[in-house]
């Protein structure tokens, strides 16, 4: 059964940089599907960023669009945050495996514990 494991995260100032890893281990597929959400206390979760399979086919939020980039490679998934900002705080989590639909936000099947990123003004 598959299991997501996140790491990369940290405590930094307003304007700078982090990179999250996620393996997506015991999967003995190349997943179809791998994304980032994040979750601020007392917040919704929202979706950050998705990457297919493929790796040529991503999204991003617009609220991170210019400052974090998404990439993979096979079941290794990355997410290098740039200009980072006090609202970026927030737990971020990995998951992947699309059970249906397109490679975007919505359900995925497997879901790593998170790792803390903290922005500070």
């Amino acid at each position: 059964q598959g299991e997501a494991k996140e790491s990369g995260g940290g405590s930094v100032q307003a304007g700078g940089s982090l990179r999250l890893s996620c393996v997506a281990s015991g999967y003995h597929y190349t997943t179809n599907c791998m994304a980032w959400f994040r979750q601020a206390p007392g917040k919704e979760r929202e979706g950050v960023a998705t990457i297919h399979s493929s790796g040529g086919y991503t999204t991003h939020a617009d609220s991170v669009k210019g400052r974090f980039t998404i990439s993979r490679e096979a079941n290794t998934m990355y997410l290098q945050m740039d200009n980072l900002e006090p609202e970026d705080t927030a737990m971020y989590f990995c998951a992947f495996e699309k059970p249906w639909g397109r490679c975007e936000f919505g359900e995925f099947l497997y879901w790593g514990q998170g790792t803390q990123v903290t922005v500070s003004s």
